[in-house]
């Protein structure tokens, strides 16, 4: 994909839509257009945050955990963004993340990422928007989990009883 072709993908993602055209190809030219099939994975738990990858078509697996103990926990879909936590962070990745089916994902470098965001207050109250939301679905998903193992418990107890 060209770089027109990269600043065209950029502005039709509500992230940053309403960046200025110069900040948009700084974005363009810092980023990779990748192309994956089902299974392929972006990133695995554990590697170094280098980059942050937003969804331009299909949807993506977010899993924690590793070989038997891996757990799908969330699925993320078109314009959603991931890997944006590490690179705020600067730790390594939280989640492995494997594509669902066809997926097509723009890699933007994390420096280049962390500096418009930080440059532009609409994209960093976006970017706390989608952290947030993160947050939420996180808790609740945690709360569910955690109702469920009570309920498992008590249906032992009672069992035994």
């Amino acid at each position: 994909m060209q770089l027109p072709e990269i600043v065209a993908v950029l502005r039709g993602i509500p992230l940053f839509a309403k960046l200025d055209s110069s900040k948009l190809k700084l974005l363009a030219f810092s980023s990779t257009y990748l192309t994956m099939d089902a299974g392929e994975v972006l990133f695995f738990e554990g590697d170094p945050a280098d980059s942050v990858y937003l969804i331009d078509e299909g949807e993506a697996n977010i899993f924690t955990g590793r070989g038997a103990k891996e757990v799908k926990v969330a699925q993320i879909g078109r314009h959603g963004l991931v890997g944006e936590m590490a690179i705020f962070r600067d730790s390594p990745r939280s989640a492995t993340i494997r594509a669902a089916g066809r997926l097509k994902v723009l890699k933007i470098d994390g420096d280049v990422f962390r500096a418009v965001v930080s440059e532009n207050p609409e994209a960093a109250l976006t970017v706390m928007g989608i952290l947030s939301d993160k947050l939420a679905a996180t808790t609740d998903e945690y709360e569910r989990l955690k109702a469920s193992a009570a309920a498992a418990k008590d249906r032992s107890v009672t069992s035994q009883a």
